[in-house]
């Protein structure tokens, strides 16, 4: 098979999704609730698997089976079983509540109900900075993966900077043509697109090396240590820090978190969340094992390569390693495209609206969200083409800072008390800490600062404590302001 033909199947793929983009653009309104949520209109199997196509990027389809591959398969437990389940429980608490919130009020954006309920636009505009803030990396990291799945599928004869540039030009062209539910649609095409062909891929593998019996044997040969549960980088500190900052962090991310208001009914979403952690296990089962078995296999992964498209080249013909490529650029592309619509919203609607022009029409808005959504994708672009660290490493560095915003957002959601002083020192706070320990590994300049203590500890967990305690203090000793109206959050479950 040529180079031009798998490279080929990958635009194509990518092609196809973006047809699918155009048809839903067609039967869009052009209002700003059609654009951003799709009217509230999304139903379950639609729901289920927009949320699910967004996470699935790179730093779960390349990022989760290179760690399985160095460090073993714990990994799954990490992310299958402890994160399927707890984010589904976040699902109710936060997404239910939200939902209710959301559509008797009509808000579109986490900031702008946040704002409302406490009568603050400063508030409103720290939650969405921040947000802005962190989903920068995560755009940044499905750049990286898309420019390094291309390397690997190429043998590298398509640079690097290749891949990430094509992720990137066909996610503005999506998100400035198609709005939420354009990327609804194609998520599901993707998401059912990749949950069937990582099976084939897994199926096909084994059958390659002899079976179930004979990849996990050699696993074991290879790497014995990978046999036993714990050791290693999966200390319980380790384990219980990454489960809880990801489950807390994918709630608060701008593309999920919006996900919250989209639903039609209740029971959509209900039925959303308790059908979420079997669909995570049948995603991350054969992912993650492929990545494990991998250590025992005779192949030669190069250094900061990722593993999956070195096996899929090695067992599999070339022309399902490239769908199989093809179909996790497409994810990447998934979780992108809901990253910029959302991060449109966010600038728009709780930044450029409130503190340069809020008497602006809805079209000078699309335009300006448009022009924010390609800025956005270049400069992350850039910056990818630095590569500063893993996927692991930058995926964790996101999930970490959108995790801090959890704890005072479900005070916000649960005790009247709160006051807007309260909120924005239990948010402000922790996230200038963080930000500091993030900078410290990157600036020179900077005196390092540990991003884990003793056990394998993420300093992000302490300082989720800390974000709680400030807001409740905080509230605890300060009056709620005049401006603030604690009704708007006050609804009764369907």
């Amino acid at each position: 098979m040529t180079l031009g033909l798998s490279v080929g199947i990958v635009v194509g793929y990518l092609l196809l999704a973006l047809a699918v983009g155009l048809v839903a653009y067609r039967v869009s309104e052009t209002t700003a609730e059609d654009y951003y949520l799709a009217s509230r209109s999304i139903g379950t199997v639609v729901l289920l698997f927009t949320t699910f196509a967004t996470l699935l990027s790179a730093f779960t389809f390349f990022g989760g089976p290179n760690l399985a591959f160095g460090a073993g398969p714990e990994w799954l437990i990490v992310m299958g079983t402890l994160d399927g389940v707890l984010f589904a429980v976040l699902w109710y608490v936060i997404g239910y509540k939200q939902w209710l919130i959301g559509n008797r009020n009509g808000y579109v954006t986490l900031g702008e109900m946040l704002g409302d309920r406490f009568g603050s636009t400063a508030l409103r505009a720290l939650v969405a900075g921040i947000s802005l803030l962190w989903l920068f990396p995560y755009v940044m990291l499905q750049q990286m993966g898309a420019g390094e799945a291309l390397v690997g599928l190429t043998g590298g004869v398509v640079p690097y900077w290749g891949g990430a540039a094509l992720v990137t030009l066909f996610m503005i062209l999506y998100v400035t043509l198609a709005g939420m539910r354009g990327v609804a649609w194609t998520d599901t095409l993707q998401g059912l697109f990749m949950l069937s062909i990582v099976w084939i891929a897994a199926i096909w593998v084994v059958s390659a090396v002899g079976g179930v019996g004979a990849a996990t044997g050699a696993m074991l040969e290879a790497r014995p240590e990978f046999g036993s549960f714990g050791g290693g980088l999966y200390s319980p500190g380790f384990i219980i820090s990454t489960a809880i900052t990801i489950a807390f962090g994918v709630t608060m991310f701008p593309q999920i978190n919006q996900r919250f208001f989209v639903a039609k009914s209740g029971r959509v979403l209900k039925r959303s969340f308790v059908l979420w952690p079997v669909l995570v296990l049948l995603l991350f089962v054969p992912a993650f094992m492929i990545g494990a078995w991998a250590a025992g296999m005779p192949i030669d992964v190069p250094e900061g390569a990722n593993v999956l498209p070195v096996v899929l080249n090695e067992y599999t013909p070339a022309w399902f390693a490239a769908l199989v490529v093809a179909g996790a650029m497409a994810a990447m592309m998934s979780s992108s495209d809901s990253m910029l619509l959302s991060g449109s919203s966010y600038f728009t609607r709780d930044l450029y609206r409130p503190l340069v022009s809020a008497d602006a029409s809805e079209e000078r808005e699309a335009w300006i969200a448009r022009v924010g959504v390609a800025g956005f994708a270049l400069l992350a672009f850039v910056a990818s083409l630095f590569r500063p660290g893993t996927l692991i490493e930058v995926g964790s560095t996101a999930f970490s800072g959108f995790a801090l915003l959890a704890l005072p957002v479900i005070c916000a959601l649960y005790w009247q008390r709160t006051t807007r002083s309260g909120m924005i020192a239990g948010v402000l706070v922790p996230q200038l800490a963080y930000l500091a320990v993030v900078l410290s590994s990157v600036v020179p300049v900077v005196p390092t600062l540990p991003r884990t203590v003793a056990g394998g500890w993420d300093v992000a967990l302490g300082l989720m404590v800390l974000s709680a305690a400030l807001t409740v203090g905080v509230s605890l000793v300060t009056a709620p302001a005049t401006e603030g109206d604690a009704s708007r959050f006050a609804v009764a479950g369907d």
